[in-house]
């Protein structure tokens, strides 16, 4: 862009966590990118509108809004030169409408990069679209159908009618031909290869109320912990309202007719940005609540209970794509590492013991992958507290009780 002025303006498409936080915080962690501006193309159209209308070097959108951008210049010329995908392997399926639109507007970019760490996730079948965005069908064909009959067999068929097939197998040969006709604008990195990586990752994911769910967040908080002041704390006394506080930050609570009062979804939809960034690799959510093991369950068909009969052999063997289990009934004594590497603490646990032991459960040995743990944290809630105190930044056995004492002398001063 400014080197050899091969380039004016750069659109990046991203995952909508990443398109709001990664590519503007990570910009000025370099010196030869800090001068950059970025103008996020997120929120409301009406905020969208006024992204686009700023001078900017890179606007970044999420995925979500690939349809409403190409409408958007439908009649007008689009004015970026170079497209960046973060997460190309999103784009797999060509039957999805955001391939479709993206597909539409392809020709006005004179470059285009994709990132991904898994262009493949499922078979061979997931590569075409990919690269079709790259070079608009030059390697692997105009259409899906024509790659498919060049490279693959059907090997499973609808047996009351042979003319739909289940599942295609690729052709001997077929793997080493498409990687030859891909190779020059194609590059494979392996971390290991390159970086020395520790073999656990921690990663926080914060989500935020809207403000509607924060104001009913608030009264509800104020309620518990109304609820507990009675002259000071006792341990007993914290212990119950930090489990009040800890389903508030999850998004739903028990109410005083043991019904389940929900609040917010953000968890659950961090949750789903991580599933489809995983791409069908298998992942062990841990949860707090039963409300939020029923919640999960019905937001993620394919999530299955630890409970439930052969789980763990099925886990193991890699037939489970999200495995929910509680910290204090999986804690000790399992084997899960055979079945995957990504774990998500959808709720946290203070006791650092269960989470240790949980966390064991995947970082063990014979573990083969670095295992990648991810925490979603909502904002400005006791769950920062809580994680600070997990990863040791906050010392002592009072941790919970200072903890509450401070969230309920926030409330005294603020009635």
């Amino acid at each position: 862009m400014f080197d050899d002025l091969a380039i004016e303006k750069v659109l990046v498409i991203a995952p909508k966590r990443v398109a709001e936080d990664t590519w503007s915080r990570e910009v000025f962690k370099w010196e030869h990118t800090k001068h950059l501006r970025i103008s996020k193309v997120l929120g409301p159209e009406k905020n969208r509108r006024q992204a686009l209308m700023q001078e900017a070097d890179i606007y970044v959108i999420n995925r979500e809004n690939v349809e409403w951008l190409v409408e958007f210049y439908q009649d007008k010329k689009m004015p970026f030169d170079m497209l960046v995908v973060d997460e190309l392997s999103s784009f797999k399926s060509p039957k999805s409408n955001r391939f479709k639109a993206l597909r539409k507007i392809r020709p006005a970019f004179k470059r285009f990069v994709g990132l991904t760490g898994t262009p493949a996730p499922n078979s061979l079948l997931d590569l075409w679209s990919q690269i079709y965005l790259i070079d608009q069908g030059e390697r692997l064909g105009r259409t899906v159908t024509h790659y498919r009959n060049r490279y693959f067999y059907p090997a499973s068929t609808d047996p009351s009618n042979a003319r739909i097939v289940y599942k295609y197998e690729p052709k001997p040969e077929a793997e080493k031909n498409i990687y030859g006709l891909i190779d020059d604008i194609c590059v494979s990195m392996k971390a290991k290869d390159y970086l020395q990586l520790p073999d656990r990752i921690d990663n926080t994911v914060t989500v935020e109320m809207t403000a509607k769910e924060r104001t009913e967040y608030e009264r509800l908080e104020r309620d518990r912990i109304l609820e507990y002041m009675d002259g000071d704390i006792v341990a007993l006394t914290a212990a119950s309202l930090s489990q009040k506080l800890l389903q508030l930050s999850n998004g739903a609570s028990y109410n005083e007719n043991q019904g389940v009062q929900k609040i917010h979804d953000q968890k659950l939809k961090a949750l789903e940005e991580i599933v489809e960034e995983a791409q069908g690799q298998p992942i062990l959510v841990f949860y707090s609540f039963i409300h939020d093991k029923e919640r999960i369950l019905k937001k993620f068909k394919q999530a299955v209970s630890i409970d439930e009969d052969k789980s763990i052999e099925r886990w193991n063997s890699g037939k489970i794509e999200i495995l929910l289990a509680h910290p204090a009934s999986a804690g000790h004594g399992l084997n899960l590492q055979d079945g995957g590497h990504i774990i998500v603490w959808f709720g946290l646990t203070w006791s650092l013991e269960l989470y240790q032991q949980a966390n064991a459960r995947l970082h063990r040995q014979g573990q083969e992958q670095s295992v990648m743990i991810h925490h979603i944290l909502t904002e400005n809630t006791i769950d920062q507290r809580v994680l600070q105190v997990l990863q040791g930044k906050e010392k002592g056995q009072d941790a919970l009780l200072d903890a509450v004492k401070a969230r309920v002398e926030e409330v005294q001063r603020g009635s």
